[in-house]
Parts: structure tokens; sequence; C-alpha cells
């Protein structure tokens, strides 16, 4: 499940990269990067579990599953944080910038 959560969410930010040039700006292809990676270390872990379990790797407990899916939302959350972390300190519209220094 946590590949299958991460693959989800790198699929759908990719294609709002894609067709949106406001999300370019704005830094989504960051968060696609940690998506991506994110999906690639579990098809690693995925395979060499498979390695290891054999055809058992398919047939998970309803916890199991559960669990795993849990620590998949765990980690899109996280790196939407690191995402709109980097997208405060960046600030490429100047947003921050101006609510920092706006003359009262």
């Amino acid at each position: 499940m946590t590949l299958l959560t991460a693959v989800f969410a790198a699929v759908i930010c990719t294609v709002i990269w894609y067709k949106s040039a406001s999300a370019r700006e704005l830094k989504v292809g960051t968060l696609c990067w940690m998506f991506w990676g994110a999906s690639c270390m579990w098809l690693g872990d995925a395979i060499f579990e498979y390695m290891e379990l054999g055809a058992e790797y398919f047939a998970p407990a309803g916890a199991d599953m559960l669990n795993d899916f849990f620590l998949g939302l765990s980690v899109v959350a996280l790196a939407m944080v690191i995402w709109l972390v980097i997208l405060l300190i960046k600030d490429p519209k100047g947003v921050v910038k101006a609510q920092l220094f706006k003359k009262v």
C-alpha cells in the first residue's frame, strides 16, 4: 500500500505540474521528485520483500495493509510539509515578503 500511495501521489502531482504553468512557478516539481523518489524506494522494497516471501507477498493481512496505507499517507503529508517550507523560503510570488514588510 505504501508503494501504491506514493505512485498515486506522484502521478497526480506530475499531471498538475505538467498542465499548469503556475504549478511550475510554485515549485511543484520538487514535490514530484519527492513522490517519485519515495515510489522508487518502495518499489525496491517490494522487490526484495517478494524475493523473501514469494507468493505470500500478494496476500497481506488487513491490518498490515492498513498500517502500510497510514505510513504512505504519513510520507505524503511529510513531503507536502517539506514542499510548503521550501515554498515559504523561496517565496516565488513575493507574498511572504510583502506580508512581512507591509506598512501599517
